[in-house]
């Protein structure tokens, strides 16, 4: 049967998701599923909260929990990894501030941006252990990638190793999200009060989530770039064919120009609709992040709120270790989505066939225009020979020009991560197109590498 292990799997949203959708497959009754983390308070919570499931839903699996990801990756089918080096938010908002000490201000700083940089070279040291114990154990499984910076991460794998990579995110929804609000009238969606933008706010995700649960079946959307930054390609409507980006050109520009005012602005300005949202848009376009015009303030981008998500985060596990004590209900765990999980595991072994969304993949010429071996983001095709990209074609040549530049970036900071090159890590700030100095992206590289020394050993042999 189907192996199974899940890197990270003491996350909160983990348990909440994937875990619980897994174990719900009726296809995969009496796999083998993994479970690693280093947090072992966390990775016992979820531990046996995966037992309860298993016992109550019949599932039928055998489960097991690890404290390092050796033991646990023995003839695997499939490696899902949600790792992240932590504490996740206070590294975040270091990272954000850092650069401000040099004149620097970065729009986000997870994914793009100096930020985007240092956090994939924090992450890439655990990841290339994984992934080269996973050449001698599992050497034809498949590594299904949560972590971010997705784009550099799934690079990393498949530049550096012989494992089979495929990047999954969410953030495709978001630009069902604007559609749905655009087009409300017309597809008879209904847009609830209070709904401000699609930012990640926790008061709004409920919000978001209303319209985006009414809109996917009634729109099929084709997008495609690269993580975080793809584009939508085409709009039909579900039920009569009808081409609905004429009218999406219209009426988005109807709405209130508070809501998402960057995404207006670019797709004005390009012609094509970004689908990531205003607050991971802005985090790789080059005009973002002027000291004199301030466009964060004009297109009111707003931060991650790194102490209400940590509170979250921490709520959210306790909820779980609830649960897993029997204490409150599984009910709410009945139909959570594993975002893109369970459809991969599922369809590669057991021989199905799936249309998803959007995958991060190696770029084969799926994207005609972007460099080959790069990794981007399509619509995908799962079977039992495993995940295959939908042929897009060539994006419009600016909006390529513009993933070329974040595409290239972001190659020179794996390769100076994975080898630790100060000189092409320098490279990578430098073409970064937050960065606007010479002097200063010198600067902020020294203070990141010395501020996370502990982390990054690669550099400093």
């Amino acid at each position: 049967m189907t192996v199974i292990t899940v890197i990270g799997a003491g996350s909160a949203s983990f348990g909440e998701n994937t875990l619980s959708a897994i174990l719900r497959s009726k296809k995969l009754r009496g796999s083998t599923l993994r479970l690693v983390d280093r947090n072992i308070e966390s990775l016992e919570i979820v531990h046996r909260l995966a037992n309860r499931l298993n016992n109550e839903w019949d599932a039928g699996f055998v489960i097991s929990a690890h404290a390092n990801h050796k033991d646990a990756l023995d003839g695997a089918n499939f490696v899902v990894s949600a790792i992240e080096v932590g504490p996740r938010e206070e590294l975040w908002k270091s990272d954000y501030e850092i650069t401000l000490k040099y004149g620097v201000h970065q729009p986000y700083a997870e994914n793009g941006g100096p930020g985007g940089f240092i956090h994939t070279a924090r992450n890439i040291m655990p990841l290339m252990e994984i992934i080269h114990d996973m050449e001698q154990a599992c050497p034809d499984a498949w590594f299904i990638n949560f972590t971010n910076p997705m784009v550099r991460i799934c690079d990393a794998v498949n530049r550096y190793s012989e494992i089979k990579v495929a990047g999954l995110c969410h953030q495709i929804y978001t630009g069902y999200g604007m559609v749905g609000v655009a087009l409300a009238k017309d597809l008879g969606i209904e847009v609830p009060d209070g709904l401000e933008g699609m930012h990640a706010d926790i008061l709004q995700h409920p919000l978001q989530q209303q319209v985006i649960h009414q809109t996917v079946p009634l729109v099929d959307i084709r997008a495609a770039g690269t993580n975080h930054f793809s584009w939508i390609l085409s709009i039909h409507d579900r039920r009569s064919g009808e081409d609905l980006y004429p009218l999406l050109r219209k009426q988005f520009f109807e709405l209130d120009e508070k809501f998402e005012p960057l995404t207006r602005r670019i797709f004005r300005d390009f012609g094509l609709f970004p689908v990531p949202g205003d607050t991971h848009l802005c985090e790789y376009l080059p005009w973002m992040s002027d000291p004199v015009t301030k466009p964060w303030e004009k297109f009111n981008i707003r931060l991650y709120d790194w102490e209400v998500m940590a509170g979250v985060r921490d709520f959210s596990l306790d909820r779980l270790n609830e649960m897993a004590n029997g204490n409150m209900t599984i009910e709410s765990l009945l139909d959570t989505d594993s975002e893109g999980a369970l459809e991969m595991i599922e369809n590669i072994s057991c021989a199905g066939k799936h249309y998803h969304l959007a995958a991060n993949l190696p770029n084969t010429g799926q994207i005609s225009n972007l460099p080959l071996n790069s990794i981007v983001e399509t619509p995908v095709m799962v079977d039992g020979a495993g995940i295959h990209p939908v042929h897009v074609g060539a994006l419009p040549e600016p909006v390529a020009e513009l993933c070329r530049r974040e595409l290239i970036t972001a190659q020179l900071g794996v390769d100076a991560a994975v080898e630790g090159d100060y000189a092409k890590a320098l490279q990578c700030l430098l073409l970064d197109p937050v960065i606007r100095d010479l002097d200063s992206a010198k600067l902020i590289l020294d203070d990141y590498l010395k501020t996370y020394r502990a982390h990054l050993p690669q550099f400093w042999r």
